[in-house]
């Protein structure tokens, strides 16, 4: 799960510093200026960064949040599909805290899941 974040993260920041046409094009179509995309790039790749260091994982993965929750209110003001594109965030940020959640006994006590009681 963390995997699949770690990577989907890597690539995005990445881009965004190699600024591709693709990347410029459709940072731009989002609403922001050519030169925020180095700065957007900075955050995503400390985040992950942080994210994937087992001792920081956790403070990461709320900066992770952060930035997934701008992306939300990005696609969300300019009344993108919900599924596809206003959701997509959401998705990433359920399998990173689901990554730490099982692999992290402190989150576990803190965020425990209830059994069900059998009678």
């Amino acid at each position: 799960m963390s995997g699949i974040v770690i990577l989907f993260m890597l690539f995005d920041s990445i881009g965004k510093f190699f600024q591709p046409v693709q990347v410029v094009e459709g940072t731009l179509e989002l609403g922001y200026q050519a030169h925020h995309i180095a700065t957007m790039g900075i955050l995503g790749l400390l985040s992950i960064v942080l994210y994937a260091i087992p001792r920081t994982s956790i403070l990461g993965a709320i900066i992770l949040t952060g930035y997934f929750g701008g992306a939300i209110a990005t696609h969300f003001r300019l009344d993108n599909p919900l599924f596809s594109h206003l959701l997509f965030p959401v998705y990433l940020a359920i399998l990173a805290w689901g990554g730490i959640w099982l692999r992290n006994a402190n989150l576990r006590n803190l965020i425990p899941i209830q059994q069900a009681k059998t009678e």
